[in-house]
């Protein structure tokens, strides 16, 4: 299939599937004239790139990986949950700091509140 096939069967844009083998999520073949050409097995890796991406994972993160994905086994499996692991963890201090600059922004909003009710008693 060429590039617009896939793009029409996995929601992925032109653009995004040269990235992706810019990046070496995915390997297609070319024809004579130099057109993209992928093999059924390319939706579903389309599929799982989407689908880490949505996870918050970096191209650069999913690129090791891709030993994972091209032939699964055991020892790949683990590799891939080491490196899965590692990007939860990732995610969870970035929400923890989140959440503490969200709290300090509370913490302002509250002080800016207060002002403005002593300004408003103040002022009567």
């Amino acid at each position: 299939m060429r590039i617009g096939d896939l793009s029409a069967r996995t929601g992925a844009s032109r653009r995004s599937l040269r990235y992706y083998e810019e990046q070496g999520l995915l390997v297609s073949s070319r024809s004579p004239s130099g057109q993209r050409h992928y093999e059924d097995e390319h939706v579903q890796r389309v599929r799982l790139v989407q689908a880490f991406l949505a996870a918050g994972m970096s191209s650069g993160t999913i690129a090791e990986m891709t030993p994972c994905m091209a032939e699964p086994n055991e020892d790949r499996a683990r590799q891939a949950l080491e490196i899965m692991s590692r990007e939860r963890a990732r995610l969870s201090q970035a929400i923890d700091h989140l959440a503490a600059a969200r709290n300090a922004l509370d913490n302002l909003i509250e002080d800016n509140h207060a002002y403005l009710a002593r300004s408003a008693q103040d002022g009567s």
